[in-house]
């Protein structure tokens, strides 16, 4: 049979990708392009792909990187406009899977609950739960595709008296398809990318939107045409999509070196074009004036500028305070003792991040506590044999980050293969938790991510173990760093042949 075929009745697999997000379809391409010798699976625990954009249904939702280095680099973004809307993303997604084969190997209603690694066997044996019916599903490698959000909880936010509010509270992680803010007086918690993108959507039919900061963020507008350029006339198209990707993953990391680098220079600019887009009757301090310098958190795009054309059309307005009480119909500031009148609440304060899915790991029964453990190379995790996680960038498209783990992974997956190995595993020594530091996994400082300290696997300051940089290094890594270096090869029989036997 051929390495890629795989039925719904099969139970054993070369490689287990979890997740049909963006992620998993950029694994399962390169597993399936690099690697045709091995049968993999993808498991879905929803009823259809997309991760993140089937899930989030609000209104308005869109990338907040561009599409030419957030599409997959082996099917470039084929529109001219950069940033896109939620139900375009997903489109592309399933034409992307549909045209190389990858949604015929997608399990869906397949939750993934636990992972045990046997040292004995050199095998993954994963519980799940397939439509209610529980099963085990055994791999030689597994690869984590979930990114890091939890899907099923939001980050709660402490919001005095919320239990009082007699009116609809939305979170927008969890959007009621069936929500009618005609005409309703609104209030969005948050000055994040969702609360940024909610604004100028809801303000179209609602009577009135504000959003309700504690503190803003940086926000910078992003021309969204349409049209194609006119190198797209003078080159084959093939060519034209990459030199358009090479030219945004450039162009985007020499501005974020920038931020870093000259922070006064880089706020200076900002504000100069931000205060050209404000109404007269909102000011840049202190409602769009952040505590922090650029990039320090995630930017926040707005293409066309549609958030600051909805505050000049006076739909909307933006407050910068704290909340001191939440009543039947109002929320109450601490700072200035204003009343927002409300009929719908949306708390808009973040996501709640986790590895991996939430699932629990444990190798020879012994349970893996994630956060104690430090991440090789931003891919694997310490001590836990044949298992990747896919986590993407802060500062720069989530998808290049994907795209230079999944190529570390198929090239770990080749030396096991010609060196004869069962498994890989990262391994610290002992003398090297006495030199280094622990440094953040994520390089942000938004309340999401310090309040996910606890959960995250960790980093350090220097060797295998720092945290990913960015990918121009990281693609270098993937095609030829050192794999030796903190990863243990280990030799043994394989099981029925496993990825050594080629299949026909």
């Amino acid at each position: 049979m051929n390495g890629h075929t795989t039925m719904q009745s099969e139970s054993s697999f070369d490689v287990i990708i979890v997740g049909a997000g963006i992620s998993g379809i950029n694994a399962a391409y390169r597993i399936q392009d690099q690697l045709p010798n091995l049968t993999y699976a993808i498991l879905e625990a929803r009823d259809n792909l997309g991760g993140t954009w089937d899930l989030f249904r609000y209104p308005g939702i869109r990338s907040d990187s561009d599409l030419f280095t957030f599409g997959f680099a082996f099917n470039p973004w084929n529109q001219n406009n950069p940033i896109a809307e939620g139900s375009a993303i997903k489109q592309y997604m399933h034409d992307t899977a549909q045209k190389y084969g990858i949604d015929k190997h997608i399990l869906f209603r397949h939750h993934l609950s636990s992972a045990d690694w046997s040292t004995a066997d050199n095998t993954w044996s994963l519980a799940v739960n397939a439509g209610g019916v529980s099963k085990t599903v055994t791999a030689r490698f597994v690869i984590f595709g979930t990114g890091y959000y939890d899907y099923k909880q939001p980050l709660q936010a402490k919001i005095p008296g919320l239990n009082t509010f007699q009116g609809q509270v939305v979170h927008p992680q969890f959007w009621p398809e069936t929500l009618d803010y005609k005409n309703k007086k609104i209030v969005i918690i948050g000055s994040g990318a969702t609360a940024i993108t909610l604004l100028p959507n809801l303000a179209d039919e609602a009577a009135h939107v504000t959003m309700l900061q504690r503190s803003p963020t940086y926000i910078y507008s992003v021309p969204n045409a349409k049209t194609h350029g006119r190198l797209s006339y003078l080159l084959p198209t093939s060519i034209y999509h990459h030199f358009q990707r090479a030219l945004w993953i450039f162009r985007q990391r020499m501005f974020f070196l920038f931020c870093q680098r000259f922070p006064s220079a880089a706020t200076w600019l900002l504000r100069r074009g931000l205060e050209k887009e404000l109404p007269a009757h909102i000011s840049y301090d202190p409602h769009f004036k952040p505590r922090y310098n650029p990039w320090d958190q995630r930017m926040c795009v707005c293409p066309d500028g549609d958030f600051f054309a909805c505050l000049r059309r006076g739909k909307a307005d933006v407050r910068t305070d704290t909340i001191a009480s939440v009543s039947a119909n109002a929320i109450t500031l601490t700072t200035s003792g204003d009343k927002l009148d409300a009929d719908i609440i949306i708390t808009a304060t973040g996501l709640k991040l986790q590895i991996g899915g939430g699932v629990s790991l444990s190798v020879d029964n012994q349970k893996i506590n994630v956060c104690s453990k430090y991440l090789w190379n931003g891919v694997m995790l310490q001590d836990l044999p044949n298992a990747a996680f896919v986590i993407g960038y802060t500062n720069a498209s989530w998808t290049l980050g994907a795209d230079a783990i999944a190529q570390c992974i198929t090239r770990i997956l080749k030396t096991l293969e010609a060196r004869g190995c069962v498994a890989a595993v990262p391994r610290m020594r002992a003398e090297e938790t006495r030199v280094f530091q622990d440094r953040p996994l994520l390089q942000l400082k938004s309340t999401y991510v310090t309040a996910a300290e606890h959960v995250l696997p960790r980093a350090a300051d220097r060797g295998p173990w720092q945290p990913r940089d960015h990918y121009g290094k990281d693609i270098r890594f993937a095609r030829k760093g050192n794999l030796d270096e903190g990863l243990e090869f280990v030799a043994g029989p394989s099981p029925g042949g496993g990825w050594q036997k080629k299949r026909v």
